[in-house]
């Protein structure tokens, strides 16, 4: 899940920059002088020192957390190891938490913006099927299917730490209305968007569960991909079983 644009979208699999793990880049942070990460807006310099702000934060943070665990680094640490003072700290982070979920941020709306981004004669979930697909097929780590260290460390991280994993369902709330809202904002598309992000995150766990384990993912993604297929077309068709006749 990932990560604040840390997707392996140029062909990297490997490298640090592919995903969430210490030192690497976002690529909102990470922008010309003209134009954000995605070139899709201008962004002042004062903007672009607040995101560099994050993100190096965010990496000291996540650093001490990797080699100390969650618990055992204190908020005054970290800022120390920033080099800013607590308080100025608390103003780009309002909890401890948000220093690792930072890495989150800026895929709370992906699912929304996939929607409405498609193409006129593509179904809503046509897009996301077709974008989650694309994700597996990319090794993007918000799909779970990456066994790049630095991001498998960071899930690790993430998983393992309950504080951090009831924060993540905060994210993965907005992450639900924002689909909802693309969708039509009714209460059949606030449905459809529980049951969509649902689907997405569980999809995401068990590839990650699985590299986790140890298993490459080159060898768990033709199954990831049968998943994902299974996945969406039980969001199609509902959760009845197609009726047998008796007898």
């Amino acid at each position: 899940m990932v990560m604040n644009g840390e997707n392996p979208a140029n062909g990297d699999r490997s490298g640090p920059a592919s995903g969430p793990g210490p030192g690497s880049t976002s690529g909102s942070a990470s922008g010309s002088a003209s134009a954000s990460g995605d070139g899709s807006a201008p962004v002042g310099l004062r903007e672009r020192k607040k995101r560099l702000t994050y993100q190096a934060v965010s990496d000291a943070a996540i650093t001490m957390f990797l080699e100390r665990g969650f618990d055992k680094v204190s908020v005054a640490e970290v800022a120390a190891a920033a080099d800013i003072s607590k308080p100025t700290l608390f103003r780009y982070f309002p909890a401890k938490e948000d220093l690792v979920l930072h890495r989150f941020a800026d895929h709370e709306d992906e699912a929304a913006r996939v929607v409405t981004g498609r193409a006129p004669d593509e179904t809503p979930l046509d897009a996301l099927r077709r974008h989650f697909l694309d994700g597996l097929d990319r090794r993007d780590p918000v799909t779970g299917l990456c066994d790049v260290p630095q991001v498998l460390a960071f899930l690790r991280l993430l998983y393992g730490t309950p504080s951090l994993v009831a924060r993540l369902h905060a994210y993965q709330g907005r992450s639900e209305a924002a689909l909802a809202r693309a969708l039509g904002g009714g209460l059949s598309d606030r449905l459809a968007a529980g049951q969509i992000i649902a689907v997405l995150r569980i999809l995401a766990l068990e590839n990650w569960r699985r590299t986790d384990a140890g298993e490459s993912a080159d060898r768990v993604y033709a199954g990831a991909v049968q998943a994902a297929e299974e996945a969406f077309v039980q969001l199609r068709t509902g959760l009845e079983p197609p009726s047998r006749p008796r007898g």
